[in-house]
């Protein structure tokens, strides 16, 4: 049996808070207790909660932005948190991160050439025309054009800036991409425009993702599998129709249950216009 591309297992992160009394014990506060799933090469996985539940803790544990308390977090079979660090910076060409704001994740000092390409000055082995053409490239792919390269962030929209994320994201040829909250901050209509361009980016690239969001129709619009995560622990989890049709926790209902539904409209009145 293949090695999954990530594994997560029984991850737990603990922040202790300032001592709010001069003798008392200082605040524990348990963003993630026991955490454990898997994605194989090529698919997407969902993890859905309310604000505070615990995940954008959980895609910086496993981006390697923060040390778990406990567990492991491994990519191809190798623990991301133990390697040196060193190794850790190239293993981040296989990882990468696209962030919820659209607006304050780009910097407006930047070129698009150069915010494209951040992800490859860090790694320094790439000459600058291979840099060029490669941002060229991934511009391309999510359906801007070479030229934008030499535009300003605010030259942009929502929707264009969070292509540019996603460029930013594809550059190094990643495995894995995390996207935290990637469409919250974009109206309806772009939204759906940038999923399906992730859904395209998948199909062509075979990239894999792990898709956080508060929003059940988002990861079941992108997702083959989705975990609904509460206080930190996976509650459920399972195919996004099954949740839909039978969820079995109650606060993988009420979620189901707070998302929109087309209403059908009222039948007119005979008589009236």
């Amino acid at each position: 049996m293949s090695t999954p591309l990530l594994q997560v297992e029984d991850l737990a992160r603990t922040y202790r808070l300032p001592r709010e009394r001069l003798r008392g014990p200082a605040p524990v506060v348990h963003a993630l207790q026991g955490v454990s799933f898997t994605i194989e090469a090529g698919r997407s996985l969902g993890i859905v909660g309310e604000s505070g539940s615990g995940k954008s803790t959980l895609a910086r544990l496993v981006m390697a932005l923060d040390r778990p308390s406990a567990g492991r977090v491994l990519m191809d079979g190798r623990d991301l948190h133990q390697l040196p660090a060193g190794e850790l910076r190239q293993a981040r060409r296989d990882f990468q991160m696209v962030f919820q704001d659209p607006y304050g994740s780009l910097d407006p000092r930047q070129t698009v050439e150069r915010i494209v390409t951040e992800p490859l000055t860090a790694q320094g082995s790439i000459a600058g025309t291979e840099r060029h053409r490669r941002a060229a490239e991934v511009l391309d792919s999510v359906g801007l054009r070479s030229s934008d390269l030499a535009k300003y962030p605010h030259e942009f929209s929502g929707g264009q800036r969070q292509r540019i994320a996603i460029a930013r994201a594809l550059v190094t040829r990643p495995r894995l991409i995390v996207a935290d909250e990637p469409v919250s901050a974009l109206d309806v209509s772009v939204q759906a425009q940038v999923l399906n361009l992730m859904q395209d980016l998948q199909a062509e690239f075979g990239v894999t993702y792990l898709l956080i969001s508060h929003d059940l129709a988002v990861v079941h619009h992108l997702c083959d599998d989705v975990a609904v995560l509460r206080e930190g622990r996976i509650v459920e989890q399972g195919p996004p129709e099954r949740l839909f049709a039978d969820a079995q926790h109650p606060y993988t209902r009420a979620l189901v249950a707070a998302v929109p539904r087309a209403q059908p409209p009222a039948p007119s009145t005979p008589g009236l216009p």
